[in-house]
């Protein structure tokens, strides 16, 4: 998957990088590279928390199953 990102440079020279398509997905870095890194852990980590969500709302639902697909 593909997501974009903003960058910019906080006024204690830390990197924030936020990822838009993905409300409150947001990390920081003390260099570019770290801050792309962790952007990517954090991505990871919404992607993951939304889908827990997602599960418990499925078996809630009768006779519903939740099927897994890698993507």
């Amino acid at each position: 998957m593909i997501f974009h990102v903003t960058m910019e440079k906080a006024e204690d020279d830390w990197i924030v990088v936020d990822c838009p398509a993905l409300p409150g997905c947001v990390s920081q870095g003390k260099t570019e590279k770290e801050a792309l890194e962790n952007i990517k852990e954090a991505i990871i980590a919404w992607l993951w928390a939304e889908d827990q969500k997602a599960i418990a709302e499925i078996e809630n639902k009768e006779g519903a199953k939740p099927i897994m697909v890698v993507v």
